[in-house]
């Protein structure tokens, strides 16, 4: 991919959003019949599936927690989900943003009702347009909700980063490859608790502020669609 000449122009993006603007976002829950839970998510070009199935009991049983249930997250990119065909299998990207979802997923969820359980969460990035894994978290909090695991509240998550000097909402993949900073973040919205913040590239103490400020308009925004996909699941549910 050539690196365009700007990132910005006339304060509009390439994709012609506004700097605080998410791409178009589509969530629906409860779309794979043999999973406990499931959610399908678009985010821009993004196409992601979830997958939860448990709580159930954990194998083998040398693993288990006597006092709690076992969380397992595996994200993984199907070979056709980017240009270059990736490899089948995991690598260490997948295993780094594998432990960094079930981090993020972990503080709301009521374990200790389950112990020496295991509940697994399976990430399939179909399409992949940056922010893959916020995509994924973001799936993975309503597959949870959706197989009926107690949870405090759901986790919305997005990425905020810096191009051309200004601070941006949601990077699609010109401005990942191009911009300076990258720093996705997952949030439990009504608590405005962060459970996951990364950082690639770098931000000034002030700039720090105001990307995290916009991260958490932007984690609003998605958690009312989150919480608007289960609705509608369960509205459909009743009214059948």
């Amino acid at each position: 991919m050539e690196k365009p000449e700007k990132l910005l122009i006339d304060g509009k993006r390439l994709d012609g959003r506004a700097p605080d603007e998410l791409r178009p976002l589509k969530i629906k829950a409860g779309v794979l019949e043999r999973a406990d839970g499931s959610a399908y998510v678009e985010l821009g070009n993004n196409k992601v599936f979830a997958a939860v199935y448990g709580p159930r009991e954990m194998h083998p049983r040398h693993d288990q927690q006597p006092d709690s249930a076992v969380l397992r997250c595996r994200y993984s990119m199907a070979p056709f989900s980017v240009e270059d065909r990736k490899r089948p299998g995991p690598d260490r990207r997948s295993m780094e943003i594998s432990k960094v979802t079930r981090e993020a997923l972990e503080p709301v969820l009521f374990l200790e009702l389950y112990p020496r359980s295991v509940i697994d969460v399976f990430i399939e990035v179909l399409q992949a347009d940056a922010g893959t894994r916020t995509a994924g978290i973001n799936a993975a909090a309503v597959a949870l909700a959706d197989a009926g695991v107690p949870m405090r509240d759901l986790v919305s998550s997005v990425a905020v980063g810096k191009i051309d000097g200004t601070i941006i909402l949601d990077l699609m993949k010109e401005e990942d490859q191009f911009g300076t900073t990258d720093m996705p973040v997952a949030i439990i919205p009504r608590k405005k608790v962060v459970t996951l913040l990364q950082m690639d590239g770098h931000f000034t103490k002030e700039e720090f502020k105001q990307a995290l400020d916009l991260a958490f308009k932007g984690c609003e925004k998605i958690y009312e669609v989150q919480r608007q996909a289960l609705k509608e699941k369960y509205a459909i549910k009743e009214g059948e």
